[in-house]
């Protein structure tokens, strides 16, 4: 055993995480006293000086089964272990433990303290709804698309979403800063076309432009874009890390909405017994790092969630979270103009519905589809 020095005392505040752990219980109870070690001390339990086992390593202070081979156990972390920020929370979250089998993280319970020092989304639900001037119906999205088209086409296709009176025109997550159509450039002119449209139609849809990109060019991204008249981002924390998005988010020079893409998240969820849950990944994490909404695929489309994990999410993007703003959550994912009832039913009326490629297919005049959109929504 190392010798024990004397270490300053703790302030007694904790924080929860809940895990499933696979196994029977004499498994689950094993894997889940090796997460209290493996995320704080990543010590053996025996070698740990009796202070520091005592002060520091997570505690089981619930246990109980879900199936009959897997369990919930709750484990408790001083606050102090997270430090105060987001990077070393996610660590003591998850940290090595995800990349043990059997493990998946189902919530996050965060000490009021701990939530006092994040400020979480700018704009939140009732703030997006008051930047776009829409007070009760669900928010409208729709992606530029495909990859390969040149900047003036994606120009071309955002006048006449904004035309329509799409509320938010947003670049497709493979759009970055290729020839056929850079990013500044592309930034530029899909701006300009949409606040041409708000001229003629008088609405007030915006245009959210992907900037996910190399780290030491991730900032001067975000302030370009505002400088050329976009009216939010959209990034993948996936891609730049979810501190990256909060810092963005903190930003108040940047002052603009965030929208959060799922493009490199998909492996934490995919598994029932690994990874992270649909509540914790999209819904809370994504608030806690400063996302105004969460894009997620949504049931029935063309990826695999399923209707009661989409229903988490929409729970994790709105349960309290000390002063955390709740968040839209935007189901997309092949998503078609037929499923809007079905959809508005299973989601309720604060989301955005995310439509890209087919809103195309009702007619070949895109400003047209877009206005039936819309006026399908403001019937319902």
């Amino acid at each position: 055993m190392l010798p024990e020095y004397a270490s300053p005392s703790l302030s007694g505040e904790k924080f929860t995480v809940t895990y499933q752990v696979a196994g029977d219980e004499k498994e689950a109870r094993a894997r889940a006293l090796e997460i209290c070690y493996e995320q704080t001390v990543e010590f053996p339990a025996d070698l740990t000086p009796k202070n520091i086992n005592d002060s520091n390593v997570g505690q089981i202070v619930d246990f109980r089964p879900l199936t009959s081979s897997a369990y919930l156990a709750t484990i408790s972390y001083p606050r102090e272990c997270a430090g105060e920020e987001l990077v070393q929370l996610l660590n003591v979250i998850f940290g090595n433990t995800s990349i043990k089998p059997g493990v998946r993280v189902e919530r996050i319970d965060l000490h009021p303290q701990m939530l006092a020092g994040y400020r979480g989304p700018r704009f939140g639900r009732q703030g997006l709804r008051d930047l776009l001037h829409v007070e009760k119906r669900p928010l409208l999205c729709t992606a530029l698309k495909p990859m390969g088209y040149p900047t003036e086409a994606l120009a071309a296709l955002a006048y006449q979403f904004a035309l329509g009176g799409i509320d938010i025109i947003k670049d497709d997550h493979g759009l970055a800063n290729q020839s056929f159509s850079p990013f500044k450039e592309r930034v530029q002119a899909c701006a300009e076309a949409v606040r041409a449209a708000n001229e003629k139609t008088g609405y007030h849809s915006i245009y959210m432009p992907n900037i996910s990109a190399p780290h030491d060019q991730l900032l001067e991204h975000a302030l370009t874009a505002k400088k050329l008249g976009a009216g939010g981002l959209m990034v993948a924390p996936g891609l730049i890390g979810f501190d990256s998005m909060r810092s963005l988010a903190d930003n108040d020079e940047l002052a603009l909405p965030v929208m959060s893409h799922p493009a490199l998240m998909g492996s934490f969820t995919v598994s029932p017994q690994n990874g992270m849950s649909h509540f914790a990944l999209y819904g809370q994490i994504n608030r806690l790092a400063g996302a105004d909404i969460t894009v997620f695929p949504s049931w029935g489309g063309r990826f695999s969630f399923s209707r009661e994990e989409c229903s988490a999410i929409v729970d994790g993007s709105k349960e309290a979270m000390g002063e955390i703003a709740s968040i839209f959550p935007a189901p997309g994912g092949g998503m078609t103009l037929e499923r809007i009832p079905e959809m508005l039913e299973v989601y309720g009326r604060e989301l955005i519905f995310l439509i890209g490629g087919g809103l195309h297919r009702h007619s070949s005049d895109t400003a047209e589809n877009s206005r039936y959109f819309r006026n399908l929504v403001e019937k319902m």
